[in-house]
């Protein structure tokens, strides 16, 4: 088998993770997107080791055991990533990219930034009124 099916095919499938991860919103579908990228570099690994180890006499598979770490990175990553995408959805209530923002900052919806001093508690409000 020529070397040019599996790059063309790697190719592919990297192109199709790169368009999940710009295009996609879900934080969910991102991490797939990622791990179809991954998926590609690491058929192109084991290509390449395949077709340098037939010009070599002495073969150390060493693409494929790049592959074994990468594949180990790519557990890691999605076991990680899961967990911070479940935690946000637990505080936010949604896992779109696009909605998410800085926890640590507080945005008005309107865009304006400014805050505004409160103006009192429910009890005072109350005794205000009556």
């Amino acid at each position: 088998m020529h070397l040019a099916y599996p790059a063309v095919l790697a190719a592919l499938l990297f192109c199709t993770g790169l368009y999940g991860v710009l295009a996609r919103r879900n934080a969910i579908l991102v991490l797939m997107s990622v791990e179809l990228m991954l998926n590609a570099v690491n058929l192109n690994l084991v290509a390449f080791d395949v077709w340098l180890s037939r010009a070599a006499e002495e073969t150390l598979h060493s693409g494929q055991a790049l592959t074994l770490f990468t594949i180990a990175i790519a557990a890691a990553e999605i076991g990680i990533g899961l967990a911070i995408v479940l935690a946000v959805h637990r505080n936010r209530g949604t896992s779109d990219i696009d909605k998410l923002r800085d926890t640590a900052e507080d945005h008005e919806p309107d865009g304006s930034g400014t805050d505004t001093p409160a103006t009192g508690t429910a009890a005072e409000k109350a005794e205000a009124t009556a």
